[in-house]
Formats: structure tokens, sequence, C-alpha cells
């Protein structure tokens, strides 16, 4: 049987997701459950640490890359010691190249699949979809992400919330990073505005969860959601709203091109199957006429394309045609 997944969601570091992971861990342990620590990042926090008392922690296993040996969670050795619960720490976590998977959500996978229950942890910006709205209120790009679908497939997702305002205090005594590393991180994600905004969208993003699983259509989903690709960069954020979209509408997505791909476009094709949309590659002169058509055959409901920029013609053709659909022109800002 596949294991249960639990996510500690937070907003930003040192709101607690990583104490509550392992005092959650501690009790099942007290409670006879075989609990390890796959992996657990300390940022020298010493509560946190005192957490991990009692526990048995599953070496790390060492990587050279560069002429340098790095630290990565050991999934071989946490299947091979088969416990019941592994606790994972930063679910985005790029791998170092020469790991078996890419990204830590990828092992974590395994280790599901394996019959090992995971708790783990992450923070709302690095959900794929929400890319966009962070990097437009934050400044900053986040580059490592989880795809939603990840977190629709969790059996529970937790909310671990501070104020921004205790938050700040914990930053300023040293709670949270060292004092160097604490003031990099006020020009940062630790500006008040910033946390207010970050904390939001967690909040929504847990409403949006409990309200997904709380009237989930037994029938299938009733909406279909449509992105168009196109060649421009502006098409990785048409697909994350597409992606969004169909999460809140438990619809299934689409992702289509007109043309022969290459460079770019097939970029954007691996980039929406990666978040779980279904391709297609069409052919026909006209294209916006060929993604109408695509559109009416699969039954499509709402279609998204972005702002035109070199293709004006395309947008302008679709809004024509397809008159008998929800059309989304998605700007470059959001």
């Amino acid at each position: 049987m596949r294991g249960r997944l639990k996510i500690f969601l937070g907003y930003a570091a040192g709101v607690g997701k990583t104490y509550q992971m392992l005092d959650e861990g501690q009790a099942r342990a007290k409670a006879g459950v075989d609990v390890v620590i796959g992996y657990f990042e300390p940022h020298k926090r010493i509560d946190t640490i005192a957490k991990t008392e009692g526990l048995e922690t599953i070496a790390r296993r060492l990587i050279e890359y560069r002429g340098t040996k790095l630290e990565e969670m050991d999934v071989s050795a946490i299947l091979a010691r088969r416990p019941q619960l592994a606790l994972v720490d930063e679910l985005p976590h790029t791998n170092v190249p020469g790991s078996e998977h890419e990204k830590r959500w990828e092992d974590v996978i395994v280790l599901l699949n394996a019959g090992i229950d995971v708790y783990t942890t992450m923070n709302i910006q690095h959900l794929e979809s929400l890319n966009d709205q962070v990097h437009q209120f934050t400044g900053v790009q986040v580059r490592e992400t989880v795809p939603d679908w990840f977190m629709r497939e969790a059996d529970e997702v937790v909310l671990v919330d501070l104020t921004p305002g205790a938050l700040l205090n914990r930053l300023d005594r040293g709670a949270v990073y060292a004092t160097e590393k604490a003031a990099k991180a006020r020009e940062n994600f630790f500006k008040l505005p910033t946390l207010v905004a970050l904390r939001e969208l967690a909040l929504r993003q847990t409403a949006q969860e409990v309200d997904v699983r709380a009237h989930a259509a037994p029938e299938g989903p009733q909406e279909k959601v449509l992105a168009v690709v196109t060649e421009s960069p502006a098409t990785a954020m048409v697909i994350r709203r597409a992606r969004r979209v169909a999460s809140y509408l438990m619809a299934e997505a689409f992702a289509v091109y007109v043309g022969s791909p290459s460079g770019e476009v097939d970029k954007h094709l691996s980039f929406a199957r990666n978040l779980h949309f279904e391709t297609r590659v069409l052919s026909g002169e006209d294209a916006a006429a060929a993604i109408v058509d695509f559109a009416h055959r699969n039954g499509i409901t709402q279609i998204l394309i972005n702002r035109p920029v070199g293709r004006r013609d395309l947008v302008f053709r679709l809004l024509q045609l397809a008159k008998d659909f929800q059309v989304t022109v998605v700007g470059h800002s959001l």
C-alpha cells in the first residue's frame, strides 16, 4: 500500500514547520510507530534540534560534485531501513547533480510508493502555480518549486502559522538565522509587507485545499481548461495560471501548440506535462481555427493564452472564433 503524505506548510522560514513536524514525529514514536529522520536541516535552531533527541537519523549520502562532497538524503538507506514513518525536511530542495532524482519531492514519491509514510515541510512560495504572483510582490524569482498536483495528493496539509510581527521578533532574536544571514533575509522575504502577502497566500491556499477535499465531485471534473502554448517565454505564466484555475475547479487541463515544436516550445510542453497537463501538438494553417476545433471536440470550457507580443494575429483571431468559450488573455504581470 502507498504511504500517507502529510505536508507542514508555512509562509516563511522560522514559522515552526520543522519543529511541529518533529514534535508530531516524537508523538508517533511514543505511540509505538517506527519513526526515522530521513533529512533534517537544523539551521542552528536549538529548540528545533532538541526535538530530534531519541529519534533515529538516517545518515546522509555523500555525492561529489565539481571536486566537493555534498550531502543529500539517502533514499536507498531509508528504503533498506524501511521505517513506518520518515520525516523529510525542505521538500522543494533541488538535489545535487548526479543524484537519482532532480528534486527531493521525487525522492519522497519513492518512499511513499514503498509504503512508507512521510511527514515533510515546505513554504507557500515554492508552490509552482504561485511562482509569478510571488515574483510580482517580492521581486524574488523562486527557482525551487513543487508541482500543485503533489500537494493535491497529500493526505493532509497542515498550516503552521505565526504572525509576521512575531516572526520578525524571532528573526531579530537570532532564533531564525545567524546575525549576518538575518540581515540579508531582511532585504528579501523578511519585509513586513512581503510577509503579510505570503501569509495571506498560505491561508488562501490551505482554505482552497480544504474546500477541494470537501466538495470533490465523485462523477469527475465537469470543467476543462486549455492553455495555448506559443514561442513566448510568457507561456510559462499561462501554464501556471491554467494550473491554478484547473486545480480550483477540479478540472482537466490541456496544453496545445499548433505547428512543429522545437526549442522554447518543447520546454513549455515538457513543463506542462510535469504539472499534469495533457499536451497536444496540432497542425493547420489557421492556428486559431485548429485550437477552437480542438476545444470543441474535447469539451473545453476555458481557454488561456498569453498577451500578444509578436503573434497578435493568433490572439485576435482566437477571440473572434472562440465566442462560445471563456477566453482569458494573461498579461505578463499578474
